[in-house]
């Protein structure tokens, strides 16, 4: 049976909750393999709404055994929440049903003051825009050698010894920023308290989906935010804290990379950024506030408004190279119904050179200008639209010249948040 990675090829809030939870009908396993609590994915399943942060998305789907890898950075007390707000609402999770691996690192809470601090001492134009959860730190601490993680839970005197090394580097940090140091005992008492609600949960996962794969299951493989954020192939240092991109996938649940079948990559069809960092096609006008209104462009974690930008095919076809993508999934088409023309960016300017892909060097990045194509619009509307014989004329030769100009085929569209409303061009899981 086919496996398949998702991952977000923009800069996040691509329409991935939506996608994973169409897909993950069909696969077994639906895995987490990187992020944190930072990423936000909003379901909407007959009329009822999910918004996930830590969870993978297949938790809302019974029959589903829902994986959080070792790729992932994760907080013990918000994944309890988390999973207490999803009970509410109707959802069984059980440690049959969701399964977290046992060298996943922790988020504890003196992750998330350090990473505020840093934020709010960070002179303006070096803000990164982080959430403030502790990603970035606790990311840090798991290269380090010093982080705490699950199976650590399961032994006291390895999880004073782990706290211990741990704040052996957190003290000094914190009080060059003008933070207490960390209160140790309570603290420590925090992770015991927190330990018999994680434990039960926790399982050696490159084993458990290693024997599913074959047992001939379906894997789907599920990232966060978006390839464009990769902490290597990103808008540096603009980034999140680890790798994003479809490579990730094998490492962060520990299979090998011929376990991956298929790469599919959500792609939004027009551009968006939340935070800090270069954006090359973002619009300042009336176009850019009609995309952020009629996309609701408000980000599921943080809430903050979204950047608005026309389509940028030239760093489209970087993310689906770094990434091998197989093929895209392009959502949001309706948003841009209304729009007389519509401009994609084929390439930028820098001073005087054209350029094909956006460069490395942030400084450079800074002075790019896009280079457009203009393409016809639509007055009809395309929300809902379920068959390419729904969609306007316009519409199809836009979802086509996007596919020309990122040299990668559509293999779904998405016609507006309900699920139901996809037009399936090319089956991800096919064998």
């Amino acid at each position: 049976m086919a496996n398949v990675v998702v991952v977000g090829a923009q800069w996040g809030d691509e329409g991935k909750g939506k996608i994973v939870d169409w897909l993950s009908e069909r696969a077994d396993v639906i895995a987490r393999f990187q992020g944190g609590h930072n990423a936000g994915h909003t379901l909407v399943i007959d009329g009822k709404v999910y918004k996930l942060h830590a969870l993978p998305s297949g938790v809302v789907r019974g029959g589903k055994l829902s994986v959080i890898g070792n790729g992932v950075v994760l907080d013990p007390w918000h994944l309890m929440n988390e999973i207490a707000t999803v009970r509410a609402q109707g959802v069984e999770i059980t440690p049959d049903t969701l399964m977290i691996a046992e060298n996943t690192p922790l988020i504890l809470p003196i992750h998330g003051e350090l990473d505020r601090a840093r934020e709010e001492a960070a002179s303006k134009g070096t803000k990164i825009g982080t959430t403030g959860r502790g990603i970035g730190p606790c990311y840090e601490d798991k290269v380090g050698r010093r982080a705490i993680r699950v199976a650590d839970l399961a032994d006291e005197a390895t999880l004073i010894a782990r706290v211990d090394r741990a704040l052996q580097h957190h003290d000094p940090l914190r009080r060059g920023l003008g933070i207490d140091p960390v209160d140790r005992d309570a603290l420590i008492g925090a992770l015991k308290e927190i330990a018999p609600q994680i434990l039960p949960f926790a399982a050696p996962v490159w084993k458990v989906l290693n024997e599913k794969r074959k047992a001939g299951k379906r894997i789907l493989f599920e990232g966060a935010q978006g390839a464009l954020l990769d902490i290597d192939f990103g808008t540096y240092p603009f980034v999140t804290s680890s790798n994003v991109i479809a490579g990730q996938a094998a490492t962060g649940v520990g299979i090998g990379p011929n376990s991956i079948d298929f790469v599919l990559g959500i792609v939004k069809a027009y551009t968006t950024r939340v935070g800090e960092g270069p954006f090359p096609t973002e619009l300042f006008d009336d176009d850019g506030q009609r995309l952020g209104e009629r996309g609701h462009e408000f980000g599921t974690t943080t809430g903050r408004k979204r950047r608005c930008g026309w389509f940028d095919a030239a760093l489209l076809r970087q993310t689906c190279a770094t990434s091998g993508v197989n093929g895209i999934a392009l959502t949001k088409l309706d948003v841009l119904d209304g729009f007389e023309v519509l401009k994609v960016c084929v390439g930028y300017d820098l001073d005087g050179e054209r350029l094909d892909y956006l460069p490395t060097a942030a400084e450079s990045q800074a002075r790019c200008t896009p280079i457009y194509e203009e393409l016809p619009g639509w007055s009809e509307s395309t929300e809902g639209a379920r068959s390419w014989a729904e969609l306007p004329a316009n519409a199809i030769k836009y979802v086509r010249r996007v596919e020309e100009l990122i040299d990668c085929p559509v293999a779904l569209l998405s016609t507006s948040p309900e699920r139901d409303d996809t037009i399936l061009v090319t089956d991800p899981f096919a064998d």
